[in-house]
């Protein structure tokens, strides 16, 4: 069950998080924050989180998703458009931390919880915005959701030119690294209050964070001027980059630099010692001859084989697993990965923290919480009387 607030280790032990997110973005980035020790407070709708709805789960509003991006949250139910509602959330801002929300600008400051009003209440406190996009670009107000903000950072576009046809990647990819991005800069915003003492607002958005991540690489030579070529990374967005088939399967590998190169072509193919493809940067000229013939060669042996092979050469090579699969991985069995965490519906298999501290460690904080389930006890907390 869910540890109480002031039993939780981890780094951010004593930290108190308003959260007033919903969907994957926002709850994500609190997800963290409570496994690494910090109290999160849920504020939810009467009606709760949609996302307690959007896949199977044990009981009506604890979805598999649900449960996994609001772990060891407390909730706490809060109607906004009242003054009692109101009144509750202002009194758990003036004991918070951190407060971040994923409503569009107009919406938060209709309710009278935008930055000036919050920080009215909590100079201190560091106020984290998760929205679709920017407040200062003309797209502010526009609903956003995964796949839109996919289609418009150009994902579609790279996965057409890997496959054919335009199409959204297989996991939601905008809303997980956004919620990433607001995790890193609030707590770059902590970091900062604890040696000031100033709190601050930070705002975090889906199309520019997308946008910011897909041109990491695919900006290539469209970031000078004037421009060297089109953006995108050549070796990402060949059609030959996928899975070599094997005799028996599939498998994943890269002989990329230099060394490996040469490595393979010692040991499988001694013909291909000359100077078209002696040097990384010839490769990468010619890449799609480079993967035509690679895929060609991977069909000689099994994927047991290449694997036993490829791992003595320093080679990187992993067999195409399922994702039920994970589930029972030797390495993630050896690093303990999983954390079974009793809940009132029975055991929880979660993935755990994936970061790793020698002296906070951090731990799954416990079951994602039925609506409403904290609501007298976090209202108990702010003082007498429990406003609703």
């Amino acid at each position: 069950m869910t540890p109480p607030p002031d039993a939780r280790p981890g780094p951010l032990a004593g930290v108190r998080v308003v959260d007033l997110t919903a969907m994957v973005m926002g709850p994500y980035c609190t997800q963290i924050m409570a496994d690494m020790g910090a109290d999160v407070i849920k504020i939810e709708p009467p009606g709760g989180d949609s996302t307690r709805h959007v896949s199977v789960g044990p009981e009506p509003g604890m979805s598999g998703v649900f449960a996994n991006v609001n772990r060891g949250k407390r909730s706490a139910v809060l109607d906004l458009r009242t003054g009692g509602g109101k009144d509750a959330l202002r009194a758990l801002v003036e004991q918070g931390d951190v407060f971040v929300h994923s409503m569009r600008a107009k919406a938060i400051a209709g309710l009278g919880f935008g930055y000036e009003e919050v920080a009215a209440l909590n100079p201190s406190i560091v106020y984290t915005n998760c929205y679709g996009y920017g407040r200062r670009g003309r797209n502010a107000d526009l609903t956003a959701y995964d796949d839109t903000i996919q289609a418009e950072c150009g994902l579609p576009f790279v996965q057409q030119r890997l496959t054919g046809a335009a199409g959204y990647a297989g996991t939601i990819m905008a809303d997980k690294v956004a919620g990433l991005t607001a995790l890193y800069a609030t707590m770059m915003a902590l970091f900062h209050r604890e040696r000031t003492g100033e709190g601050q607002e930070v705002e975090v958005a889906m199309f520019e964070t997308m946008a910011a991540f897909m041109l990491v690489e695919h900006a290539n030579g469209a970031m000078f001027s004037p421009p060297l070529g089109p953006a995108a990374y050549p070796r990402a967005v060949t059609p030959d980059r996928k899975p070599y088939r094997t005799r028996d399967g599939q498998i994943s590998a890269l002989v990329y630099n230099d060394k490996q190169w040469s490595a393979f072509v010692g040991a499988v193919r001694p013909a291909w010692a000359d100077e078209r493809f002696a040097t990384l940067r010839q490769r990468a000229l010619q890449i799609d001859t480079v993967y035509a013939l690679l895929g060609e060669t991977f069909l000689e042996r099994t994927t047991e084989e290449w694997l036993e092979l490829l791992r003595s050469l320093d080679i990187p090579a992993a067999p195409v697993r399922t994702l039920d699969e994970l589930f029972d991985d030797p390495h993630l069995r050896d690093v303990d990965f999983f954390e079974t965490v009793d809940s009132p519906n029975g055991p929880v298999r979660f993935p755990g923290p994936p970061a790793w501290f020698s002296r906070t460690p951090g731990r799954v904080a416990g079951p994602a919480p039925r609506l409403g389930a904290h609501t007298a006890e976090i209202l108990d907390e702010t003082g007498p009387g429990r406003p609703r």
